[in-house]
């Protein structure tokens, strides 16, 4: 299972999901542009001691991270974590190796992605 996290918004919330992955052990994917500077210094702040462990992943773009897919670098069920679903968890069974989305806190994601991943092996998975 991984983590992939659309452009950002807040820095304390990648912060978390890094700390998450690390303690996880779940890889974690931060889909680009964010909505603050994204340097090493900065992520490295927001993970606090847990950076080292973490295995972060930067994509320049949602096409960059869908081309990552698309040549297996990225293999897995996208699943979406959004307001706009039917789905919800206690209907879903999840997959090792899914990788759960989150777009950004202010906007979710647009329209492109919620058609990206009904048109895989994906799923959108309502959060409400």
């Amino acid at each position: 299972m991984r983590l992939a996290l659309f452009e950002p918004d807040i820095p304390p919330n990648l912060g978390t999901m890094l700390r998450l992955g690390a303690c996880l052990g779940v890889p974690v994917h931060v889909i680009e542009p964010c909505g603050f500077p994204v340097d090493d210094k900065r992520i490295r702040r927001a993970a606090m001691d847990y950076y080292e462990l973490a295995r972060l992943t930067r994509h320049a773009s949602w096409q960059a991270f869908r081309r990552a897919q698309q040549e297996g670098q990225l293999p897995g069920r996208l699943v979406l974590l959004t307001t706009k679903a039917a789905a919800t968890f206690p209907a879903v069974e999840f997959r090792p190796d899914d990788i759960l989305l989150l777009g950004r806190e202010s906007a979710g994601v647009p329209d492109e992605v919620h058609e990206a991943v009904d048109g895989t092996d994906g799923l959108r998975l309502r959060v409400p």
